[in-house]
């Protein structure tokens, strides 16, 4: 991408409108510029600051927002992005904008992919990117189909979300705990013929392929459908089969972690200019894409028939509710240091030594 940059307002640096180079952002962030002056341009004054406030506190409003570290610098004009140099940590300003239903995100763009991301943010992917490689984290590579299935690799990201309740209590929960499998889905198992006292129900999904003898079961299996099943059949083999899945149908609080992937460029035919590949809106992916700047670090898919995860509602706030997401990159100790007692460390992936996105 090109990049034109200019002197901003009290000597800061304006990033153009078009995007910019990524290594061009960083040497602005790490060396033309001090954390803290306000780094990649200055936003626009801000109309509520001059509003009158009228003592009640409403979700979606400035009061209602974590506070940033004092030190936080914005890395781009809308203020959305924040780096944390001390800290080292990146801070999103996002809003939540789905409760219910599968997730591909958990962060994406403004006005992409809002119909299956918790979160949206008002920002382009570059600028986040740009943040991570100033704090010194390191890109993998998005996830790869083909030839073969290569799941994404990079610096593990451990990813924080920070919001206030209505009481304006403030909150910070693992971004995991939002998130749950999915059972939605096709459960099947090998079964080469079945039981001759069974009788398959109408009014559940449990259904027989005599052509390809399959056993199979949709969905969700709660505790009286697993017990009701169960008694259709003392037959073994069937009762082996129900029980897994029972098992398998179950919701799972999230455990895989985030990697910093990187996305890549491409290649624009309309105009002939290389774009970031995450401009689409694939931020923070809960589904791999050969496009994601952070991605889980696990295989799933973007197909719509094999979605894994799905939004946790009862523990998400509402929907306009402002969530800084606090992005921090996890470093390996040096070898020769001890961690301490009781403490545990995992490889952060597979990074590549270079600092920009894969190239085609």
């Amino acid at each position: 991408m090109s990049q034109s940059a200019r002197p901003g307002p009290r000597g800061r640096w304006a990033l153009d409108q078009s995007g910019g180079s990524l290594v061009a952002i960083v040497l602005a962030v790490t060396g033309g510029l001090p954390f803290g002056t306000g780094v990649l341009g200055a936003a626009p004054p801000d109309a509520e600051a001059s509003r009158p406030t009228t003592g009640k506190t409403a979700v979606g409003s400035a009061d209602h927002e974590p506070a940033l570290p004092e030190k936080a610098a914005p890395l781009n004009r809308r203020q959305t992005v924040f780096i944390d140099a001390a800290g080292k940590r990146l801070f999103l300003k996002t809003k939540v904008v789905l409760r219910r239903g599968q997730l591909e995100m958990l962060c994406c763009l403004k006005q992409t992919k809002e119909h299956e991301s918790i979160l949206s943010i008002d920002s382009k992917a570059y600028v986040v990117h740009a943040g991570l490689l100033a704090l010194g984290a390191k890109p993998g590579h998005p996830v790869q189909f083909v030839p073969e299935f290569k799941p994404p690799s990079g610096q593990r990201i451990d990813i924080f979300a920070r919001w206030k309740d209505a009481k304006g209590h403030e909150h910070r929960v693992p971004a995991q705990k939002w998130i749950r499998t999915s059972p939605d889905r096709f459960y099947v198992v090998r079964m080469d013929r079945l039981p001759d006292d069974l009788t398959l129900p109408d009014d559940l999904p449990l259904r027989y392929d005599e052509e390809n003898k399959e056993l199979s079961w949709y969905g969700h299996m709660t505790r009286p459908m697993l017990d009701r099943l169960l008694k259709l059949s003392r037959d073994p083999g069937y009762q082996k089969a129900i029980r897994k899945f029972f098992a398998d149908s179950q919701y799972r609080p999230m455990t895989a972690h985030w990697v910093f992937a990187g996305s890549t460029f491409f290649v624009d035919p309309a105009t002939g200019r290389s774009q970031y590949g995450a401009e689409g809106g694939e931020l923070i992916c809960v589904a791999n894409f050969t496009t994601a700047t952070i991605d889980v670090a696990a295989p799933s898919s973007a197909s719509n028939d094999a979605l894994l995860y799905e939004a946790d509602t009862n523990r998400i706030p509402p929907v306009g509710t402002p969530v800084l997401l606090e992005l921090v990159p996890v470093f390996e100790k040096p070898n020769n240091v001890r961690p301490a007692r009781g403490a545990t460390s995992e490889p952060s992936g597979g990074a590549k030594p270079e600092g920009r996105p894969n190239a085609p």
